[in-house]
């Protein structure tokens, strides 16, 4: 049985006629399958890590060894998501709108982005489903958020965000024992994360 959470993570939240190879910030959140809490805790406002978390931090820190193009940027690993930007350095492959609406899809997922947070969740499952003994179960949900960063001042705010989120836990969408309806010092900045606002073509 597929719940609202799975529901509301399939709808889709690509821009549909945006490069995702091209040069540029993107700021990535991927939640856990279900929300499941598989990466720690937050203790006193600090993320501590379980052996789950670990692997996750490790196979973050090691996509720029299989994407030379790709750089990290602020992340963390909180204990049913993880947060991080990623700058692509170099374009890749040219703008899709240029091509026929029927092969969109196909050609998105040959971009950088998709297949960077793809390598990433596979690995990521391949890594913890062999230290639970439960090989083929599903670690992430399938689809992931993205939002095109675009100018300085929205990076840095966007860093201070990743950088306080263990502060914010007890507000955060992600965590399924929030505080009900208190609403998170970052509501404005997590809209448009999260889609609730407009999003424009840069």
């Amino acid at each position: 049985m597929i719940n609202n959470s799975e529901i509301h993570c399939r709808r889709p939240i690509r821009l549909r006629q945006y490069d995702y190879s091209q040069t540029g910030a993107y700021f990535v959140t991927l939640c856990t399958q279900n929300r499941k809490i598989l990466f720690g805790k937050i203790v006193d406002g600090e993320m501590v890590m379980n052996e789950g978390g670990h692997i996750a931090q490790q196979c973050w820190l090691d996509i720029p060894n299989h994407y030379p193009n790709a750089e990290l940027d602020n992340f963390i690993v909180m204990p049913n998501h993880v947060h991080g930007i990623i700058i692509i350095k170099d374009e890749i492959v040219g703008a899709i709108h240029e091509l026929p609406l029927r092969n969109t899809k196909m050609i998105r997922r040959k971009m950088l982005l998709p297949r960077i947070i793809g390598y990433f969740k596979m690995n990521t499952s391949k890594q913890i489903n062999q230290i639970r003994k439960t090989p083929g179960i599903p670690v992430w949900q399938r689809n992931y958020y993205d939002h095109i960063i675009r100018n300085q001042d929205e990076l840095n705010r966007i860093r201070e965000y990743i950088i306080n989120n263990p502060l914010q836990w007890e507000y955060d969408r992600e965590n399924t024992h929030r505080i009900p309806n208190k609403a998170s010092p970052w509501q404005t900045l997590e809209d448009i994360i999260y889609g609730k606002a407009e999003k424009q073509h840069p």
